[in-house]
């Protein structure tokens, strides 16, 4: 089951940067960042209360705030940097290259989370930073 989310996530971010690209043009790209953001909080908080998930936030440890705050920083930097380069560059370069996260995200796996590099998911990190070289190049 976990793969129909992924593959949906993949379509959702492929419409994201076609999306962007058209709503960015004569807009400042942390402006965008911020609509963009506002959005998505709505959104979120739509889910969460339509689903009944709020009463979970009482059960957070400190860990879990320090690591969701340290990923929203992130994920927030991510969007200030993407929706930049999408405004300087074209969608068919900017989003592969975007995608290098995968395989950057395996390697900070195996090295922090101790997730095992086997020689599929290797091939398939190496295949990724290829075709990112072949794209910027």
């Amino acid at each position: 089951m976990w793969w129909i989310y992924a593959l949906l996530s993949a379509l959702f971010a492929a419409l994201t940067a076609i999306f962007a690209k058209i709503g960015i043009k004569g807009v400042d790209t942390d402006l965008a960042t911020g609509i963009r953001t506002v959005i998505i909080l709505i959104l979120a908080w739509a889910i969460v209360l339509f689903k009944g998930s709020g009463s979970g936030i009482a059960d957070l440890t400190k860990t879990n705030w320090t690591f969701l705050i340290l990923s929203g920083c992130a994920t927030g930097l991510s969007w200030i940097c993407y929706f930049r380069a999408l405004q300087l560059g074209k969608v068919s370069q900017v989003a592969p290259v975007d995608k290098l996260s995968v395989a950057i995200a395996i390697a900070l796996s195996v090295l922090f989370l101790g997730e095992p590099l086997t020689l599929k998911t290797a091939s398939g990190a190496a295949l990724i930073i290829a075709g990112t070289l072949v794209l910027i190049f």
